[in-house]
């Protein structure tokens, strides 16, 4: 059996189904517990995606068609929910609304235009960046690297002191979970590992939540906390940002 805390942290994280049912409605202990476990399910997901590009390269497909099923396979192990809550948090935040009415407009099921802007470029970054990061030879662990360091992202926003926006959703039951010093020690750690194996990795993986974290405090700022859309936002971009990095290294 898999312990309460990684079920759901898979679950909220990725479409893979686990064996066995739920144990009822999560609370905040397990929540926590969820979050301290996303770097792991991050680490996983990359995974996937490094085997993605390893496997292309084999069959000799060329470093783009590769980047684009790798970033294929984690938009499909995520569900595109993170995609999903990227193009609402463009929306909500380009309204340049109140928060209440920016929150709102986050929590329709259409898309608009900053959403579909929003999210054509940053697939373009993804998948750009980490075309030249294959050709550099650095494609599996700088894939590995940005998802590991989404995945944490989401962990370090959902640190003591960062409130939610809403009084319900994912928001409000993941938000201030996290010890801020555990939160720097899985990030300690993460760029620790990053430097055993180039110091590429860990600039990497730095720079992607120094992204995060600017990001996090707009949505603080404009919306009065995180969301589930923010959290899912956060992915994408630390994403982006981590596997720019490595291309330009």
């Amino acid at each position: 059996m898999f312990p309460r805390g990684l079920r759901l942290s898979v679950t909220l994280l990725t479409a893979v189904p686990l064996p066995g049912g739920g144990t009822g409605a999560p609370d905040r202990r397990m929540a926590a517990a969820a979050m301290y476990w996303a770097p792991l399910i991050g680490l996983a997901l990359g995974a996937a995606a490094a085997g993605v590009l390893i496997g292309c390269r084999a069959g000799h497909s060329g470093p783009l068609l590769a980047a684009v099923l790798a970033i294929a396979v984690l938009a499909a192990l995520s569900r595109g929910l993170h995609l999903d809550g990227l193009a609402d948090l463009a929306d909500g935040l380009g309204s340049r609304q109140p928060a209440s009415q920016a929150l709102d407009i986050m929590q329709r099921s259409d898309i608009g235009p900053f959403g579909v802007v929003t999210l054509v470029l940053t697939l373009l970054i993804q998948i750009s960046a980490l075309a030249r990061a294959a050709e550099l030879g650095r494609g599996p662990v700088a894939i590995g690297a940005a998802a590991l360091a989404a995945r944490l992202a989401i962990t370090v926003a959902c640190r003591r002191g960062v409130p939610s926006a809403r009084p319900g959703g994912l928001g409000a039951l993941v938000a201030g979970t996290v010890h801020p010093a555990a939160a720097a020690l899985l990030v300690a750690a993460a760029l620790a590992a990053a430097a055993t194996l180039s110091w590429i990795y860990a600039v990497e993986i730095a720079a992607g939540l120094a992204v995060s974290l600017a990001l996090t405090a707009l949505a603080v700022r404009r919306l009065g906390g995180i969301t589930g859309d923010v959290l899912g936002a956060l992915a994408e971009v630390t994403t982006a940002a981590s596997l720019l990095a490595a291309a330009l290294a």
